[in-house]
């Protein structure tokens, strides 16, 4: 009799010892910590100045070589959601330094590595993303504390930032070069009103194809590449010149596109032609009267920004043409010229013109460029003249000028240089590792595997330049557990020395932006227990 009492006891009371079925949610995390590793994995060999570089082949026949943790990133087509964050977390790493693009990601997989170990011994994700987070804090003060303030005056000490950032590139063989050119754009436009704010839209980079990337140079004023307007016979070199920048067309009106003008007899066609003629000239008086000798021409999609016609008149009245200048760059060219930009012909006005005491067509490789010189009352802005043999190199020279724009960038809003080859890195996993063990339960457990994580950096440049990573790491260790804290890789010696003294130096908010953004993807990572799709 008593067992239907049994039965019909409520099954609420089961809810204390109810099995929860959590494999599917490790499962996902794995998959999620397994894809991200493999885009990690996928960069870790262009790490340094010795690391490889990617030949990156995209579906419409383009070809890039680059070593560039960003673009390699940009450029893969990357489908699992998890991956997706490591490629946003290099552009973010991007944006805030300009370098060390490829170490975040490398980071980032060593310590995913290291979660994934933690998870296995069934660590709660939670307890290892707060540690991370602790972990990620300190580390930037370590790196505060190790790190050696600059000045702007001083610049041997930026040049020699630029150039480390040079060496891992694939030009590093004109980083004597570049990295001066870089050094000295980016101090031409800083604003003494505003000296921490640098905006690289000042910097002008024309790439133009011929000669090598040796025959780079800045130039102070404006660069075009394009030839001027040869049409009749139109002027190409024009002294003292008073440069107007234009919005809208010289060419007759057309009617809107619906509609369409029936002209019966000839004598209305000549009416027309001549209506043309003189709406042309009127215009052309207007330009002239200024003392306007030099028109920049925007782009036009309506109708023609000039014909034939206006080109010839134009040509008669000693007037150099640049036409087709690029919507987006009125902005910068109207900056340096000092002038304003005119959007109708009855605006027309002296005071809107810039001056510049030269504007001439120069021949350059199998082309032609038009150059501004000797601007009056220049704005802030500098223009770069990027040369090289063929398309991929140019390419490849433009994105290494900008990482190294981005790096003095970096110098010139958080005034800190810290050593590069892997010693801050070192340095950090024996601090953090030295924390660890005053920490209690499983905090410390986390922090300890964060510092070891953190040693993939040099272990990774030992390996890419052929080196034993294990003596190397182990050397290291050595030595900073003997308060060498700027001890660091040498790998063009292949060997361990003071790295600072090799002056290869890289901003703090490189190493210290690398770390923060890597802890907090990986903290994204690891709370991730379940992936929706949505159709």
């Amino acid at each position: 009799m008593a067992s239907p009492a049994v039965i019909s006891q409520p099954r609420s009371s089961s809810k204390t010892e109810s099995y929860v079925d959590n494999k599917r949610k490790e499962d996902i995390r794995q998959a999620n910590i397994l894809a991200a590793r493999a885009v990690a994995d996928a960069v870790r060999t262009s790490l340094g100045p010795k690391g490889m570089d990617k030949m990156i082949s995209a579906a419409n026949g383009e070809v890039i070589i680059t070593n560039d943790g960003a673009t390699i990133l940009n450029k893969m087509e990357v489908l699992q959601p998890a991956a997706k964050m490591l490629v946003e977390l290099s552009k973010s790493q991007d944006s805030a330094a300009g370098d060390g693009t490829t170490t975040v990601v490398v980071i980032a997989g060593a310590l995913l590595k290291q979660c994934h170990i933690l998870l296995s011994h069934g660590v709660h994700p939670t307890v290892i993303s707060d540690s991370l987070h602790k972990a990620a804090i300190r580390a930037v003060d370590v790196l505060t504390a190790m790190a050696v303030p600059v000045e702007l005056t001083d610049r041997d000490s930026l040049v020699k930032s630029a150039s480390t950032s040079l060496n891992s590139k694939v030009v590093s063989q004109y980083s004597t070069l570049l990295a001066p050119l870089a050094v000295d754009a980016v101090l031409s436009v800083v604003d003494p009103a505003k000296p921490e704010v640098v905006d690289l839209r000042d910097i002008r980079i024309v790439k133009k194809l011929g000669g090598t990337v040796d025959d780079t140079e800045t130039v102070k004023g404006l660069v075009f590449d394009k030839k001027a307007s040869h049409a009749a016979g139109g002027p190409t070199r024009m002294e003292n010149a008073k440069i107007a920048v234009i919005q809208f067309q010289i060419s007759p009106p057309k009617t809107d596109i619906e509609q369409s003008i029936v002209v019966s007899d000839y004598t209305q066609m000549d009416r027309i032609l001549k209506e043309e003629r003189n709406y042309i000239l009127g215009m052309i008086k207007k330009i002239k009267a200024t003392g306007c000798n030099v028109l920049l021409i925007q782009k036009s999609i309506l109708r023609d920004a000039v014909t034939d016609l206006s080109l010839h008149y134009l040509a008669k009245a000693k007037i150099l043409v640049i036409k087709d200048v690029e919507r987006d760059e009125i902005e910068f060219i109207t900056k340096t010229l000092n002038c304003l930009p005119i959007a109708n012909i009855e605006h027309f006005r002296a005071e809107k013109l810039g001056y510049a005491d030269l504007v001439e067509e120069v021949s350059l490789g199998d082309g032609k460029i038009v150059k501004i010189t000797g601007i009056q009352n220049m704005g802030r802005t500098t223009t770069v003249l990027v040369r090289g043999s063929n398309q991929l190199v140019l390419d490849e020279a433009e994105r290494s000028l900008h990482d190294a724009l981005c790096v003095v960038r970096c110098l010139v809003s958080k005034r800190f240089l810290i050593a590069g080859g892997g010693a801050p890195e070192i340095e950090l996993s024996r601090q953090l590792g030295a924390w660890a063990k005053v920490l209690q339960g499983m905090e410390g457990y986390c922090v300890k595997s964060f510092a070891e994580a953190l040693e993939v950096v040099p272990y990774t440049l030992a390996e890419n330049a052929g080196l034993n990573p294990i003596a190397i790491v182990t050397e290291l260790r050595n030595r900073h557990a003997q308060g060498e804290i700027n001890t660091g890789i040498n790998v063009r010696k292949g060997q361990i020395t003071n790295i600072l003294e090799e002056n290869v130096v890289q901003p703090l908010l490189v190493s210290t932006s690398a770390i923060t953004l890597a802890t907090e993807c990986v903290r994204m990572i690891l709370k991730i227990d379940d992936i929706v799709t949505v159709r």
